[in-house]
């Protein structure tokens, strides 16, 4: 049988791998995510809760719901998502990543299937998700159409698919590059290439393209004063999140 065609950029992918062991450290390299969860969490959560009808004050509000977080790093998303009761896989191309997401996870006594794969492959095995929780992903594989088609297909019809990125124009560049990388100091250098960001309306146009109908946008909004992140629904200039359904 033919082997699945990827979107993995090798280049990109070297890069996340050299930085595994700090993803559950607050203050190294990943100190943006760790910053930016809470608010990213309260988006999933709502969104996931509206659309399959739960009640987040309730014990175990997400369980029997079958989640995939697609690039998961160390499990940032993957471990609250456990907590709230979901049956949850992730998944990452970078190798490195997977035994420290396996080992967090034990230690925190939960049950999460982490793999070493990628989407392409995924929905070639005919995996099936209630929820794909897609974040700071888009914007560092080759082929970001063929990306959103697989994740996509590893959607329920009905499933919800959630994805965050990073806007293109000269804030972004400013705020995500040279802020980010070279005056805070947050990322290493090079970890982001501006040309690889998605404007919403082009994220939207690519989700359709894919299959996808997108219902949902927001902007991550930093705070330098308060040091703290918030959502929008005006200032989507540099991080933001969507929200889709797979209509199939």
């Amino acid at each position: 049988m033919q082997a699945p065609q990827t979107t993995v950029d090798a280049a990109e992918i070297d890069k996340f791998e050299a930085m595994a062991a700090e993803w559950w450290d607050p203050n190294g390299k990943f100190k943006p995510l760790h910053m930016l969860n809470p608010c990213r969490l309260d988006y999933i959560t709502r969104q996931i809760a509206a659309e399959f009808d739960r009640d987040l004050s309730a014990p175990n509000p997400f369980a029997g719901l079958r989640i995939l977080d697609i690039g998961c790093g160390g499990g940032l998303l993957c471990e609250p998502m456990a907590r709230l009761g979901a049956t949850v896989v992730g998944a990452d191309a970078a190798e490195r990543n997977i035994p420290v997401a396996r080992v967090h996870a034990e230690q925190s006594g939960l049950e999460i299937d982490y793999r070493h794969t990628t989407a392409e492959a995924m929905a070639a095995a005919g995996e099936q998700f209630d929820v794909v929780l897609n974040m700071e992903v888009v914007e560092h594989v080759a082929d970001p159409l063929a990306y959103l088609t697989a994740c996509r297909q590893l959607l329920k019809p009905g499933g919800l698919h959630i994805c965050s990125t990073i806007n293109r124009n000269p804030k972004s560049f400013v705020m995500a590059i040279v802020g980010a990388e070279y005056v805070m100091r947050w990322l290493p250098k090079g970890t982001h290439e501006w040309s690889k960001f998605i404007t919403p309306d082009e994220l939207f146009e690519l989700m359709r393209n894919a299959g996808l109908d997108p219902v949902d946008r927001k902007g991550f909004v930093f705070n330098p004063v308060s040091w703290s992140w918030s959502l929008s629904d005006r200032d989507l200039t540099v991080n933001y999140v969507t929200a889709a359904l797979n209509p199939a």
